[in-house]
């Protein structure tokens, strides 16, 4: 709770939740439209009030690097469950990147059925992960991570394309098969707390004390049991940002997705979400464990890279080009987690906040392209320039942002991976030399795509297209702001993180000595 009282996180929380409820009630389709962005914009402003009053506190605090704002609630007392949220410097950005995104979503939703609904789900989905990012008791998070593959299954089952129902049972069968090797490593860790300290608790801070020996009881695990307990976790949220090889969910659910590009930032979110879980508890709750499977992580991560890189480049379907280059981007992300210092923790924290924000002004430019002409195949378009310059202009920088190109958001992330990967004790620079490639990957099929789009000859059918109309450009000009703002001063989020990048590499620097 903040000093005025006010529980801003429980509010941005379940606002959304509270539009979602108001659709019962609202009957035409604009009022519904008008409901839910009105509730996911007020989440944004509770969102931000929650960062204004963090950097207060950051200012004012000796101990930065834990939560600056708890609210906890009893729940099941007597099982040691509760009600807890809680923000640091490394979940305040995620926070702010969901409550800045779902407004996107929702603007860009063009359910023609059942409305109402889309909407309902739109905004339920976007509590479940605020809830993610926000819930420090175990029990209450994974509550959260489960209830997200719910609204995100009837989302696309609903409204997406032709092969919608099989689309939605595989990434609900393989998101949910990896939760449940989570819920037994939080079944396991809770059992095993209660037992060598007397305190049976799901509450995260409480365990991680136990485990650095900062509470009066201490918890030891064994290394086979900590290992145990690492792949469960591990398991869930690699399936959730589709590393290699549980990746294959992944490209069937953007290919059927609805042509609006609602569903697909919404699951731009959901890999989001996979990455903060890897490194908030598989590293902040095993660092021996992390360090003994980092190298065979950093083997997945950069085949994942090359993999995701060169089957995006043999794509037709530029919704299907772009799951395959989330697939590269996301394992470049892996492995500055797992490079196991705070230059990659951090590199990786600034790069999941950029992949949201670019990626899924990407999707919407391709949205924008299938509503025009019909078409999701690059090869079937052509010097749109020509016609739609202010199009060409915006997607061209999103397409830099996305390589990487130095003053945008994209530049700074890679460089602190690459350089955390380099200096790390695990890694080292042959995986850095290695994963370079992938890099020079991206430009090659990014700027392919948009060369065979916007450049060229003007094909005849499409000669008489329109540039943008304001409805198209004021989301895409708005995503072009945050990309322009961190690419121009990365420290407005490196370093509020610092302090909690630093807490989680100092765990992991005691247990390599302790080795």
């Amino acid at each position: 709770m903040n000093s005025f009282g006010i529980p801003l996180l429980s509010i941005a929380t379940w606002l959304p939740a509270l539009g979602a409820l108001l659709m019962l009630f609202v009957r035409e389709r604009s009022a519904q439209r008008t409901v839910a962005l009105v509730a996911s914009l007020a989440a944004l402003a509770a969102a931000i009030a929650v960062g204004v009053l963090f950097f207060q506190s950051l200012l004012g605090s000796a101990a930065a690097a834990g939560p600056q704002l708890t609210e906890q609630v009893g729940w099941v007392p007597a099982w040691g469950m509760q009600y807890a949220l809680t923000v640091d410097g490394i979940s305040l950005w995620f926070l702010l990147l969901t409550a800045f995104m779902m407004p996107f979503a929702i603007a860009a939703s063009q359910a023609q059925s059942r409305s109402d609904t889309n909407y309902a789900l739109l905004l339920l989905l976007e509590t479940g992960i605020i809830g993610a990012f926000l819930a420090s008791d175990l029990i209450l998070f994974y509550a959260f991570f489960e209830f997200t593959l719910i609204p995100t299954a009837l989302l696309l089952g609903m409204w997406g394309g032709a092969d919608r129902l099989r689309a939605a049972t595989k990434f609900f069968l393989y998101t949910f098969a990896g939760s449940v090797f989570m819920l037994l490593s939080i079944i396991g860790l809770y059992l095993v707390h209660g037992q060598q300290t007397g305190s049976y608790t799901f509450d995260y801070a409480a365990i991680v004390a136990s485990l650095r020996g900062a509470a009066g009881a201490v918890l030891r695990l064994d290394p086979t049991t900590e290992r145990l307990l690492f792949g469960g976790f591990f398991i869930a949220f690699a399936v959730k940002i589709a590393l290699w090889p549980f990746h294959t969910w992944m490209p069937l659910l953007h290919s059927q997705t609805p042509t609006d590009g609602s569903v697909d930032i919404t699951a731009v979110l959901l890999k989001v979400l996979g990455g903060y879980g890897l490194i908030r508890f598989t590293l902040g709750l095993f660092p021996q464990a992390a360090q003994w499977a980092a190298p065979a992580i950093g083997v997945l991560a950069v085949i994942g890279v090359l993999y995701g890189a060169w089957v995006a480049y043999t794509q037709q379907d530029m919704k299907v080009l772009l799951a395959y280059s989330s697939v590269s981007h996301l394992s470049f992300v892996v492995l500055g987690i797992y490079a196991l210092n705070a230059q990659g923790i951090s590199g990786a924290v600034i790069q999941l906040v950029n992949y949201g924000i670019t990626t899924s002004a990407l999707f919407l430019g391709v949205a924008v392209l299938e509503q025009r002409f019909g078409t999701r195949r690059p090869r079937d378009l052509g010097g749109l320039w020509l016609v739609m310059p202010t199009f060409g202009g915006l997607m061209l920088a999103f397409v830099l942002a996305s390589i990487g190109l130095p003053g945008l958001n994209g530049f700074i992330g890679e460089f602190a991976i690459l350089q955390g990967t380099w200096l790390s004790p695990v890694l080292g620079w042959r995986f850095a030399f290695v994963v370079v490639i992938g890099v020079i990957l991206a430009a090659v099929y990014l700027l392919t795509m948009f060369k065979h789009v916007f450049m060229g000859e003007l094909r005849a059918e499409q000669s008489a297209a329109t540039d943008l109309t304001r409805a198209q450009l004021l989301p895409l000009a708005l995503l072009l702001i945050p990309m322009v703002l961190i690419g121009l001063y990365p420290n407005l989020i490196f370093d509020p993180i610092q302090p909690s990048v630093q807490q989680i590499a100092q765990a992991l620097s005691s247990a390599l000595a302790s080795r």
